[in-house]
């Protein structure tokens, strides 16, 4: 927790492949005041990372250990096969996992993509890591099944992807401690839920953002007349009839003539 003489700051762990540049940029548009420090976590280690106080929010790949945790789904990604750019799978525009059954498909320890059967087959040992197997990938060891911002994270010439239609697909969330929703916590979730400054659900606004004069408001101030009243549509009227607004019905305007004399009383 940061102490009320320290100068708060935000700290943010993000595993790889996630991209928080958007989020970073209209945070310090609207707390200018408070830096946010980006922490590049494994996918393996971000739980862990949060509930040791490491960061105060991070953007993890589902599923994780949500022991103490609360977590925001915010995207899901599109899931691809990586493959050498002569491979035979270039020929299409997507395709199914069983495409794959007669290829080599690795399965590095850091993956997060959750199989009821793995596609191909498999290797004889298991690449440490995503990039580990992206290299094995390029030496025509095997294939890499993995979601789409990681394939481009680690993007080669000599190498392509395409989609795999019926491929478990990865969840982007926002995690945090659910003991330590902070407001700079909410002021985050704001921010990646797209809410505006003003949104009723963000932080309360000072005295002076939300004071408004009556005259700036709708509904107050003067009272409207309704059309066809007050002075301005007796003159109105009068203009257009050729009586004055100020004689009976049974006046002549000014300029029409004499009046008749009055009857005698027999």
């Amino acid at each position: 927790m940061t102490s009320s003489d320290e100068t708060p700051s935000f700290r943010l762990a993000y595993v790889p492949g996630v991209t928080p540049t958007k989020w970073v940029r209209i945070w310090s548009e609207r707390l200018p005041g408070v830096p946010l420090t980006l922490i590049g976590v494994s996918a393996a280690e971000a739980s862990d990372v949060l509930r040791g106080g490491g960061a105060d929010a991070g953007l993890v790949r589902l599923p994780i250990d949500r022991t103490g945790l609360s977590a925001i789904p915010l995207y899901t990604e599109t899931t691809v096969v990586v493959v050498p750019k002569d491979h035979a799978v270039t020929a299409v525009d997507e395709v199914r996992a069983e495409d794959l059954a007669d290829d080599i498909v690795l399965h590095p320890l850091d993956d997060t993509l959750v199989w009821e059967h793995r596609p191909g087959r498999p290797a004889i040992e298991r690449p440490a890591t995503t990039a580990d197997a992206i290299e094995l990938v390029a030496a025509g060891v095997g294939l890499l099944v993995v979601p789409q911002s990681l394939a481009r994270l680690h993007h080669r010439k000599d190498l392509t992807y395409r989609p795999v239609s019926d491929a478990p697909e990865s969840r982007v969330a926002l995690s945090w401690l659910e003991d330590e929703t902070t407001d700079l916590v909410e002021d985050f979730i704001g921010i990646v839920r797209g809410r505006t400054v003003n949104s009723s659900r963000g932080r309360p606004k000072s005295p002076a953002q939300t004071k408004e004069s009556k005259t700036d408001r709708p509904g107050t101030g003067t009272t409207r007349r309704k059309p066809g009243t007050g002075k301005a549509a007796g003159k109105t009227a009068g203009k257009a009839s050729g009586k004055s607004p100020r004689s009976g019905s049974g006046g002549v305007a000014k300029g029409g003539g004499r009046r008749g004399k009055p009857r005698r009383r027999s």
